[in-house]
């Protein structure tokens, strides 16, 4: 059993440690925001933020998320109005959109940390996360938006 809290609600999971908490959160919670993609930390469609930090949930144990604090993609603003959710749709990121909710977590992990990022640094933070449609210049057009609302 694993205790944590997610999207501001504490949980209690029955599940393996071992279990990946990507997997706690999509079969376990059903919050499907946060995707599979490679499953090895190389793609970044599953990440999440712990503890406010931007983590690969594919890596992450629900032994190690004990008593912590997740935020999932669902979590991100309750109304799905957060700066960048806007941005996103204004810069018209997605087109398979499956990267998306990966991205999103990614970029408001860098804005958490500096409201107003050089271009430079956005692209910086965000190589950890890869996009198979290119949409890599909409993407830093997008936070570089969100910045102005943040």
């Amino acid at each position: 059993m694993a205790s944590f809290t997610i999207n501001g609600q504490l949980v209690d999971v029955d599940a393996d440690p071992r279990t990946p908490l990507l997997w706690v959160i999509r079969e376990h919670l059903k919050l499907t925001g946060t995707k599979f993609g490679c499953g090895v930390g190389q793609c970044g469609a599953c990440t999440v933020h712990v503890d406010g930090e931007a983590t690969f949930s594919c890596l992450m144990t629900i032994a190690a998320v004990e008593g912590r604090e997740i935020t999932t993609i669902e979590g991100l603003a309750p109304d799905s109005d957060h700066p960048l959710q806007r941005a996103w749709i204004e810069e018209e990121v997605p087109q398979c959109g499956y990267c998306q909710s990966g991205q999103l977590m990614r970029a408001a992990d860098l804005l958490a940390r500096n409201s107003n990022p050089t271009r430079e640094e956005i692209v910086a933070h965000m190589s950890t996360n890869i996009c198979r449609c290119g949409t890599y210049n909409r993407i830093i057009r997008a936070v570089q938006r969100a910045t102005r609302d943040v």
